[in-house]
C-alpha cells in the first residue's frame, strides 16, 4: 500500500491552533469612557448606555448610521477622548472623515456588529418623582436623562419639519407642471418642466441610488480593468507624460477601485481625489492603502455634483464612456467637473472622442435574433420581431461581417462641450465595400489624449474587442446591397426624458424610420 501524503499546511495547523487559542483566551473589553472592563462588548454596551448615556441606538437613527460610520465613531473617540455628553449632543456626525476608518486598536469594539442595533424609537421611559410639600422633583441622572430624552425628541421633530417643508414644496413644483401641461400652456412653459431633469446634476441623488449600485459589484470591475485597450491606454496617457502630471492636483472622477488614481500618483502627481459615489469607493481605500499611497491619494465616497473640493485641480482623469460613447450620461458629470472643479486651462483625459457607424453584413446573427420568432416550436411569435429591433443591442460584431467604410456622425471636444452634446442629428454616407445583405448599423467610439506623448483607442469593430463592444441597431429585414452603393441617411440621438441616463437613437435610411432605444 503507498503511503499517501499529509496534504495538510503547516499555515493550516498554525490557523487551528490559534483560533483554539483564540476560544479559549480571555477577551477583556474597555469602557469607552471609563476605566472599567468587561468579558464581553454586550456587557460594555450596556454599560456605556447605563453609566455614561451613550446610546449607539440614538445615534444610528439620528445620522443614518452605517457599519463604516460606527467604525468612524470608535476611532474618533480613541483618538480625541471626548465624553458621552459631545457626543450625544452633536447636531453633526462629527467623526465623518475618511482618516477616521484607519483603526486606532485592534479590539473588541471594532468587531462588534453594528447591524445588529435594531432601528426603533426608544421605548417611553418612566422617571421616579419624589413629591414633598406639594413639589415634584428628579433626582440627578434621572434628570439629565430626561433632559437628553427632551434634546432628542426635538431634533427628530426639527428634522420631520424639514422634511416635511421640503415634501411641501416638491408638490407645489409638482401642481405648477402639472396645471401647465394640463392647461396646454405655452410651449415654453412645458419645456421649464421638463428641464429638471435634462441632465444628471439635476436628478436627486436618491433617485440616482441605481445606478451607481450597478458599479458596486466586482464583475464590472474585473470586466473593465481585465480590458486591456482600455486600462493600457490610461496607463500610457499617463506614465509616459510625467512631465505633464508631476506635481499637479488630480481628480480621478468616478475613480472605481482607483487604478487610475493610482496611475497618476505614479506619475508624480502631488494629491489625487478619487471619488465615487458607489459602495467600491470602500474597497478603493483598502487597495489605495495596500499600495502604499494612502498620503497621495485622498477618497472620497460622493457624487461629483452634491460634493465640494478642498480645491480646484489641475488635472480630470476620468473613464466616463459609455455604450455608443453616451450611453450612462456622465459626460454631464465630467462637464460639470470642468465648470466647477477644474482650475482655468486645465487639462482632461482624455479631451476628445468620436462616434462612427458602418454597415454590417452579418446575416446569420439576424436570423437567429428575428427570424427565430418566425417559428418557435411550430408556433408564429412575428409580433416579437419589433420588439427585438426595438432595443439597440451590445455585442461584438466579427470585422469579417463588416460592409461598409465608417462614417464619422459625432466628434466631441471634452473642453467646450455642452450637457446638449447628447442631443444631436447627424447625415451619414456609407461606402459599400462588398456584396452583401445589410443587417444592422454598428456604432462604436474612438478616444484620443492629446498630450506630448499622444494615446487613442478605438472600440471599432475593426481592432481588438474592448468591455464597450459595439452598439448593434438591426433592421426587422435585411437590405441588398452591392460594391460601389453609397448608403445615405440620418441619424438622431437624444436624450431620454425619463431617464436622463438612456438614449433614444433614430436611424432614417432605405426609406424608413428606425427607432431604438439604450437603456
Amino acid at each position: 500500500m503507498s503511503d499517501v501524503p499529509d496534504l495538510s499546511s503547516d499555515d493550516e495547523h498554525y490557523e487551528e491552533d490559534e483560533w483554539q487559542e483564540m476560544e479559549t483566551s480571555d477577551v477583556s473589553v474597555t469602557c469607552l469612557f471609563c476605566t472599567k472592563n468587561f468579558s464581553t462588548i454586550e456587557e460594555t454596551v450596556a454599560h456605556c448606555e447605563e453609566a455614561h448615556g451613550f446610546n449607539l441606538n440614538s445615534l444610528k437613527i439620528k445620522f443614518n448610521m452605517d457599519c463604516y460610520s460606527y467604525i468612524k465613531l470608535i476611532n474618533y473617540i480613541k483618538t480625541h477622548k471626548p465624553n458621552s455628553d459631545e457626543i450625544m449632543a452633536a447636531t453633526k456626525p462629527l467623526w465623518d472623515d475618511e482618516k477616521y476608518l484607519k483603526p486606532v486598536d485592534n479590539d473588541e469594539w471594532l468587531m462588534f456588529d453594528f447591524d445588529t442595533i435594531t432601528e426603533k424609537p426608544t421605548s417611553p421611559k418612566s422617571y421616579h418623582a419624589n413629591v414633598e410639600n406639594g413639589l415634584v422633583t428628579l433626582s440627578q441622572p434621572h434628570f439629565t436623562e430626561l433632559q437628553r430624552t427632551i434634546q432628542a425628541l426635538t431634533e427628530q421633530l426639527k428634522e420631520s419639519q424639514t422634511h416635511l417643508q421640503m415634501a411641501k414644496e416638491d408638490m407645489v413644483k409638482m401642481k405648477e407642471s402639472m396645471k401647465s401641461l394640463v392647461d396646454g400652456g405655452p410651449s415654453n412653459n412645458i419645456s421649464d418642466s421638463t428641464v429638471i431633469v435634462d441632465c444628471v446634476s439635476k436628478v436627486p441623488l436618491e433617485s440616482d441610488e441605481g445606478y451607481f449600485n450597478s458599479y458596486a459589484h466586482f464583475g464590472i470591475h474585473y470586466d473593465m480593468l481585465s480590458d486591456k485597450v482600455r486600462t493600457e491606454s490610461y496607463r500610457d496617457a499617463i506614465l509616459n507624460n510625467k512631465e505633464t502630471i508631476k506635481d499637479k492636483v488630480v481628480l480621478d472622477l468616478g475613480c472605481g477601485t482607483g487604478i487610475l488614481s493610482m496611475f497618476s500618483a505614479s506619475a508624480g502627481a502631488k494629491k489625487v481625489y478619487a471619488l465615487d459615489q458607489s459602495e467600491v469607493i470602500y474597497h478603493a481605500m483598502d487597495i489605495i492603502r495596500e499600495n502604499n499611497l494612502e498620503n497621495n491619494i485622498k477618497t472620497i465616497k460622493g457624487r461629483l455634483e452634491n460634493t465640494q473640493l478642498e480645491e480646484k485641480v489641475d488635472i480630470i482623469v476620468s473613464e466616463w464612456m459609455g455604450y455608443f460613447l453616451l450611453f450612462e450620461g456622465m459626460l454631464d458629470s465630467v462637464i460639470y467637473a470642468r465648470d466647477h472643479c477644474m482650475k482655468p486651462g486645465g487639462l482632461l483625459l482624455p479631451n476628445k472622442c468620436n462616434i462612427s457607424l458602418v454597415a454590417n453584413g452579418d446575416v446569420d446573427t439576424h436570423k437567429k435574433l428575428i427570424e427565430f420568432w418566425s417559428n418557435v416550436y411550430g408556433y408564429k411569435m412575428n409580433c416579437m420581431k419589433s420588439e427585438v429591433v426595438r432595443e439597440a443591442s451590445i455585442d461584438v460584431v466579427p470585422a469579417k461581417h463588416i460592409l461598409s467604410e465608417p462614417c464619422i456622425i459625432k466628434e466631441i471636444d471634452i473642453n467646450t462641450c455642452n450637457i446638449d452634446t447628447l442631443n444631436f442629428t447627424s447625415n451619414f454616407k456609407l461606402p459599400i465595400t462588398n456584396d452583401g445583405f445589410i443587417t444592422s448599423l454598428v456604432g462604436y467610439f474612438d478616444t484620443f489624449f492629446d498630450l506630448p506623448q499622444s494615446v487613442s483607442f478605438t472600440t471599432g469593430p475593426h481592432k481588438t474587442p474592448t468591455h464597450w463592444k459595439q452598439t448593434v441597431f438591426y433592421f426587422r429585414n435585411c437590405v441588398e446591397v452591392k460594391k460601389g452603393d453609397v448608403i445615405e441617411g440620418t441619424i438622431t440621438c437624444n436624450r431620454q426624458k425619463t431617464d436622463v441616463r438612456a438614449l433614444t437613437v433614430q436611424i432614417n435610411v432605405f426609406g424608413k424610420v428606425h427607432k431604438f432605444i439604450l437603456s
